[in-house]
């Protein structure tokens, strides 16, 4: 399973993250960013490790990192990474097309 896919809208959560971040500790958003590249990794090896989050869209999945929230679909092959947000936000609206 390495055909890893993330999301345009999943990259600009994780540059939106880093700059966040990284305006308080550059070190500490680097660690970060790092962090979710290796979780989604696992996730790829182990799509079916997150929680069913049917209720937000359907077959999505989540895996939570700190106070972060990955959201992931199985694909064929492998995982696509559709968004990374902050758990404190509202979720439902995030999946709304």
């Amino acid at each position: 399973m390495n055909n890893l896919k993330v999301s345009e809208l999943a990259q600009e959560d994780l540059i939106a993250i880093y700059e966040y971040v990284a305006a308080k500790d550059e070190s500490a958003a680097s660690r970060l960013i790092q962090t979710f590249k290796e979780k989604f990794n696992l996730l790829a090896q182990f799509p079916n490790l997150g929680r069913e989050r049917n209720e937000l869209l359907l077959e999505l999945r989540s895996f939570p990192v700190g106070r972060y929230i990955i959201f992931y679909q199985p694909i064929a092959d492998s995982i696509e990474i559709l968004r990374v947000q902050h758990s404190a936000r509202d979720l439902r609206g995030l999946f709304e097309f």
